[in-house]
């Protein structure tokens, strides 16, 4: 009996593509005050004024911001965290 051994190429893809970041995005909505966003940002990822604002513009003028970059589980964690809130979430892979 022989021992199969993985193609070296596709154990550095895998490789690559775990370690490659996720995205938590915040998308803007009908409901939420501009001032609570902030507040939001503020307490749960302790943001700066100034980072919270340019986040929360963000997501006012652009539809979306991107407010945390790390491991899927994490920024999955963080999502649920910012619907907990009642803002609207999801995680997307960060661009290679």
């Amino acid at each position: 009996m022989s021992t199969v051994l993985p193609d070296e190429d596709l154990v550095v893809d895998l490789s690559a593509a775990s370690s490659r970041p996720w995205q938590t995005v915040v998308w803007n909505d009908p409901v939420n005050l501009m001032s609570y966003v902030v507040h939001v940002f503020r307490e749960y990822f302790g943001y700066s004024v100034e980072r919270a604002n340019r986040l929360m513009l963000a997501v006012h003028h652009d539809g979306h911001a991107i407010v945390a970059e790390g491991a899927r589980e994490q920024m999955e964690l963080h999502a649920q965290a910012m619907h907990d809130y009642g803002l609207w979430a999801t995680v997307r892979e960060a661009d290679a």
